[in-house]
């Protein structure tokens, strides 16, 4: 190695280390700068200022991926709680539901004298309008035979229509084929309750509603409907319906349209009646004397 050569070697040596002394004289340097420092700050500052902001992007471009990894992971935990929090409340919500739907089954089995057996709704077929056609409850050919009547909190549901199965059809009130004997309360009238078909309500129609020959006989719209219990198949005094409009009235017999109490797309439960409930005792409310036993009285 030629004597120039380390001559330049050590020269470039003692820049190195002079000018970082000197770089950070000027930096720390607390009193009045002078030119050497002014010159040196006047050099050094750009460069300063690039690594500056080039160390500044690198680190706040570091800090930002760091924080978005925890922000993701915060977030899948936050969606994964979600989710549980969601099946949760629809299991909730079910639990309840069948709590409610219980109670009221429970509700209608006291009231019903009949021979019962509770049943679930699992289907409900609707027509284009959205309004069921018919349901299909849990209750299949070994407990239930068709034209058993059914019955829901509300009153009157239909009757079994078919059985297959483990399952089985209802044909609602509504239905055009369905017919009820009913009876209004407040004039005495009797007749034959069937249903008029329509796709957009469960709208149903009484037709030759014979009525006494007395002004305050006339049906009118508002006048409770209720199952009269001939036929022995509903119970008597289940609530039907309120009548909606006298279709016709000629005289001696009147056609009435009637609403039904129960809106089969809230049926959540029913009870398909078994047998025909008894009939009330005659003498029931008749007293009797207590007689002597054996036909004989005490000495």
């Amino acid at each position: 190695m030629t004597l120039r050569r380390r001559l330049l070697d050590w020269i470039l040596a003692a820049i190195l280390i002079i000018a970082p002394a000197l770089v950070l004289r000027a930096n720390l340097r607390n009193g009045e700068p002078g030119s050497l420092d002014e010159a040196i700050l006047r050099v050094t500052s750009p460069l300063q200022a690039a690594v500056t902001w080039i160390v500044e992007g690198i680190g706040g471009t570091w800090g930002r991926y760091v924080a978005l990894v925890d922000v993701e992971a915060e977030n899948r935990e936050l969606r994964a709680d979600n989710d549980r929090l969601r099946v949760q409340l629809a299991d909730t919500a079910r639990r309840a539901f069948d709590v409610e739907a219980l109670e009221d089954l429970a509700q209608l089995r006291r009231q019903t004298r009949a021979d019962t057996l509770g049943a679930r709704v699992i289907a409900a077929p609707m027509s284009p309008q959205f309004r069921v056609l018919r349901l299909r409850i849990d209750r299949g050919e070994r407990e239930v035979q068709v034209g058993m009547p059914v019955i829901s909190f509300q009153g009157p549901v239909g009757r079994i229509q078919n059985v297959w199965g483990e399952y089985a059809d209802v044909m609602l009130v509504s239905d055009p084929q369905s017919s009820i004997e009913v009876l209004i309360p407040r004039t005495g009238g009797r007749g034959i309750l069937t249903g008029l078909g329509r796709g957009d309500s469960y709208a149903c129609k009484i037709e030759w509603l014979e009525r006494a020959n007395r002004p305050e006989a006339k049906i009118e719209p508002g006048d409770a409907v209720v199952t009269s219990g001939l036929g022995a198949t509903f119970p008597p005094g289940l609530a039907i319906g309120k009548v909606r409009q006298v279709l016709r009235d000629d005289g001696m017999f009147q056609h009435v349209e009637v609403e039904p109490s129960v809106n089969p797309g809230q049926v959540r439960v029913v009870e398909v009646l078994l047998a025909p409930p008894p009939p009330p005792d005659p003498e029931s409310s008749v007293r009797r004397k207590n007689e002597p036993a054996f036909g004989g009285r005490p000495l």
